[in-house]
């Protein structure tokens, strides 16, 4: 288990255990205190909450493993679940925002809250409200960061579609679409929860106008991460179509040059099954060298000449070629 604290205003982080960090929680008026569990049996939410005395101001869900996203006012404090992007995963970090400090709780490593960290000597928050919003926007970031990423794989993609198709392309694009899925159902509940309470508060006249700024801009910032998520997954279903069509036109020409070789041996062939009956005509009147050379060359080589011109008539072999121009294009 790690303890940080950082004091504000100023941003200075310091390594503590519960039992101090419960401590300077009494004694402080405005903190930031993360809680950074691990895989230890012993590092559990309930140890948490009682070493640092908030038994009384955490909700019953703070911390539970698996719980899903939260958004819920309880009277002087908010709790939150929130979505972030860790890596290839989603992993949720626990907020208890009050008048005096904010707690984050989550296991394993969390980048929004080194960056937030990092942030915090220059943002200079001047309440919990404010250093609240600045984290929830923080967990917007890594939700645009990764769509913004994934859109860029799929135009690169794309491109090596039109250059050169392989099996290969499929399966990294069904990864992005799955990637997408993913980005949206985590973040899609998330702000319905927000939006729910926030706008339930924004409603209250007690609200002061500063806190309301900073909800409209959450609430814009994440309008504008979905439609980002949006963009990937319309991006990923137009990669796919683009697919098909390549693959589509490659099969026409396929199918084309069937046609070219069916129009030149369909023929040939028959002659080659009817001339090779056994009826007395055949036995008995072709004889001669020259009926064979006559019916067995001239007449395979003028049928070739006729399909020839066929093609040439129809215009088959420029429309080919130009299908493959058009391709390598």
């Amino acid at each position: 288990m790690i303890v940080s604290v950082v004091s504000m205003p100023g941003g200075a982080t310091t390594r503590t255990d519960l039992t101090a960090a419960r401590g300077l929680l009494a004694a402080s008026g405005f903190l930031l205190v993360d809680v950074q569990l691990g895989a230890e049996p012993a590092d559990d939410e309930d140890t948490v909450v009682s070493g640092l005395g908030l038994e009384s101001e955490c909700p019953p869900w703070f911390g539970r493993a698996g719980e899903p996203v939260r958004a819920q006012f309880l009277g002087d404090r908010a709790g939150f679940v929130v979505p972030v992007v860790q890596g290839r995963r989603i992993v949720h970090i626990h907020l208890l925002a009050t008048e005096r400090h904010l707690l984050t709780l989550h296991r394993g490593p969390a980048r929004p809250m080194e960056n937030l960290v990092a942030r915090l000597g220059e943002e200079n928050p001047p309440d919990t409200a404010a250093l609240l919003f600045l984290l929830l926007e923080e967990a917007l970031d890594t939700f645009r960061r990764a769509a913004v990423a994934d859109l860029l794989k799929v135009e690169d993609l794309e491109d090596e579609m039109f250059d050169r198709r392989r099996p290969d392309q499929v399966y990294r694009l069904a990864r992005l679409r799955r990637r997408a899925g993913l980005l949206h159902r985590f973040l899609l509940p998330y702000l319905q929860a927000t939006d729910e309470v926030i706008m339930r508060r924004m409603l209250n006249r007690d609200f002061p106008e500063e806190r309301q700024r900073l909800a409209r801009d959450f609430q814009h910032a994440g309008r504008l991460v979905l439609s980002d998520i949006q963009s990937l997954q319309e991006a990923t279903r137009r990669a796919f179509a683009s697919y098909s069509s390549l693959v589509a036109g490659e099969q026409n020409g396929v199918i084309n040059r069937l046609a070219i070789v069916s129009t030149i041996f369909l023929p040939l062939t028959f002659l080659t099954g009817y001339f090779g009956m056994n009826f007395s005509f055949l036995t008995d009147e072709m004889e001669s060298r020259a009926v064979f050379w006559l019916l067995a060359v001239a007449l395979q080589v003028a049928v070739l000449g006729a399909a020839l011109y066929v093609l040439h008539r129809t215009h088959l072999w420029r429309r080919l070629r130009d299908d493959e121009g058009t391709q390598e294009q």
